[in-house]
């Protein structure tokens, strides 16, 4: 007799579901277990498609040779589908924006601020106005340079000075400066 009520006790057991995983429990495992696979393989190919493609990385970052590059000389690269302007300033155009009042400035920046330590000669800054875009004159030989000796944006009339400072014109701030640093004592990459 003792067996018997050993037996109905375990099956009155299974019926409860006290003894482990029942069937409702494993479907439910098995459910979420597939919703979840199938949910990575519909997101994953979303999710990477919205990544940048190789022609976008290979524009994100560019290198500059500045070995060529003679005092008093400006040259014109692309970084990013927009002009850069790389200047190899003179120790005349250093002097003279080191002499300018920074408290005179619509923005304030010292020539050391827009430069990198140990090149303070070598001035990088995207060529497009602050005003509306534009393209400013002054990088290659012969263009206008402005009342201050360093660019001249001709569709509404701003003039930077030799480090890239807005100082006339309706251009609300400097050249923007983009993020640089010298791979060698040659070349540096923007980006």
């Amino acid at each position: 007799m003792a067996e018997t009520t050993g037996t109905a006790t375990s099956e009155t057991a299974v019926e409860n579901g006290e003894d482990g995983v029942r069937r409702r429990d494993f479907i439910n495992i098995a459910a979420l277990g597939a919703a979840g696979v199938g949910g990575t393989a519909v997101l994953l190919p979303l999710v990477s498609q919205m990544a940048p493609s190789e022609d976008v990385l290979a524009e994100s970052s560019t290198e500059v040779d500045v070995s060529g590059i003679e005092p008093g000389q400006a040259i014109k690269a692309i970084f990013r589908k927009q002009p850069l302007f790389v200047k190899r300033l003179t120790d005349a155009e250093i002097a003279e924006a080191n002499a300018v009042d920074v408290g005179s400035l619509r923005e304030a920046e010292t020539l050391d601020d827009r430069t990198k330590e140990g090149n303070r000669d070598i001035l990088v800054t995207m060529g497009v106005c602050t005003h509306l875009g534009c393209v400013p004159l002054g990088a290659a030989e012969g263009e206008v340079k402005g009342e201050y000796g360093g660019y001249f944006c001709p569709c509404h009339g701003s003039h930077y000075d030799t480090a890239g400072r807005i100082r006339k014109g309706p251009a609300p701030t400097n050249l923007l400066v983009p993020e640089y640093e010298f791979t060698s004592e040659t070349v540096i990459q923007v980006g």
